[in-house]
């Protein structure tokens, strides 16, 4: 579903978790779409996916493949990606998913260690993609 004003569009869909907070799923502006904070929560059932790294990961990967295709683009568009963990110590594990979704030319990225996270997940992750 698009809101749309002069502006920008904003995106909200089931296929995503309902933000926690004043803020979009994502916004589209033009052609570049900014895809809000992503945790793990599974967007049918509300619940947290948070029994292991990976599990978390590969939710928050689906989480932005499904707002990233209802801006009609696909994995390919996505520039740039910004990585929250709890632990760097899970940073191995979580570039193995990550890499997984972005087999050829990767986006752009980094990763940083945070203090806390929404709900108290081990990872978020934000990205930019671009038609």
């Amino acid at each position: 579903m698009y809101k749309i004003n002069q502006l920008k569009k904003v995106i909200q869909i089931p296929g995503a978790p309902a933000p926690i907070g004043p803020y979009s799923q994502a916004v589209l502006k033009n052609d570049t779409l900014y895809v809000s904070g992503q945790i793990p929560i599974d967007p049918k059932s509300g619940q947290l996916i948070d029994d292991t790294i990976q599990e978390s990961t590969h939710q928050v990967m689906k989480n932005i493949l499904a707002l990233v295709t209802e801006a009609g683009m696909t994995v390919d568009n996505i520039v740039k990606c910004s990585i929250f963990l709890k632990d760097l110590r899970d940073f191995e594990e979580v570039n193995e998913i990550y890499a997984s979704y972005f087999r050829s030319l990767p986006p752009a990225r980094e990763t940083v260690q945070v203090v806390k996270l929404p709900k108290d997940v081990g990872i978020e992750i934000s990205c930019i993609a671009v038609k």
